[in-house]
């Protein structure tokens, strides 16, 4: 999924909002199981509970132009979330079955990793593999770092001009000066919507945050996808942080976000950009 063109390059106050009225009204039905989409008579008994105004979305009843472009958002993220995403993330079955189908089909000899769990819940990590059986069968043969052992870093002239905070879960065609970056976030065997699920949000912001950066500063564009998936963990437990997943890819720190099964439906043909960017590359760069 891209970001709707609507809603890209808004304001920082339009954002304050989104992420105000969220936490001032809530992301969920209550008792239900859907993303809702606030009524401004609820915005504004909120914003009078906090002491904020709202003259700058209804000053007179009437909503101003943000105050329209923050309907249109809320209602579009909505039902995005609860039409589009809710039924493409998978469970633990799901995923493993689309994994085994994927890898006899392709006989992969691109890593294929454990995940990071214990006991009963150890198995391969599900997400992961299918990312990188995918990569491996549209890549057209050029290297993948499908697990960089470094920061992902940028050079001019030989040298280091931007280096990552983080080391990010892949990089095309390597970590240091990539056409695109991933990270994956699936936790099919969590119980809890716990910290760590949080951080991941985070720490994507701010990878995000340092790309945009560098895009602004230097011209230099790096692709940066999110790729997450469990049903349970982002659906059931964490659908209000779905919402700053959302909010994120369309305020630019990530340029597109695959959601479960969507990966299958559409990574294929987002890798065969990255070789034709990559290819453009080199050829710019031969003598």
């Amino acid at each position: 999924m891209r970001p709707d063109s609507r809603f890209v390059d808004m304001s920082p106050p339009f954002w304050a909002n989104v992420r105000t009225i969220g936490q001032e009204v809530g992301y969920t039905v209550r008792g239900g199981n859907a993303v809702r989409v606030p009524s401004m008579d609820e915005v504004r008994a909120a914003y009078e509970r906090i002491g904020m105004s709202t003259s700058h979305l209804l000053p007179r009843g009437d909503l101003t132009r943000l105050g329209r472009s923050l309907q249109e958002y809320l209602a579009y993220r909505a039902e995005t979330l609860n039409n589009h995403v809710e039924p493409r993330l998978m469970d633990a079955r799901r995923a493993s079955e689309v994994f085994r189908e994927l890898r006899a089909k392709m006989r992969p000899k691109c890593p294929l990793p454990m995940n990071k769990q214990k006991g009963r819940k150890k198995t391969r990590a599900y997400l992961t593999g299918i990312v990188n059986m995918l990569v491996e069968a549209n890549c057209d043969g050029l290297p993948v770092d499908y697990d960089p052992r470094q920061l992902t870093t940028v050079t001019s002239d030989g040298a280091p001009l931007r280096t990552l905070s983080r080391r990010l879960d892949g990089g095309f065609p390597s970590a240091v000066n990539p056409v695109a970056v991933w990270e994956i976030k699936e936790y099919y065997h969590t119980t809890t919507f716990g910290s760590r699920v949080a951080d991941g949000v985070y720490e994507t912001l701010l990878d995000g945050m340092e790309l945009q950066e560098l895009a602004r500063a230097h011209g230099i564009k790096v692709e940066h996808v999110m790729m997450i998936d469990a049903h349970f963990t982002w659906w059931q437990c964490g659908k209000s942080y779905l919402c700053r997943v959302f909010d994120m890819l369309h305020m630019g720190y990530v340029d597109e976000v695959l959601f479960g099964y969507e990966v299958v439906e559409s990574l294929p043909q987002i890798v065969r950009r990255w070789v034709s960017a990559e290819k453009a590359r080199c050829r710019r760069s031969s003598p």
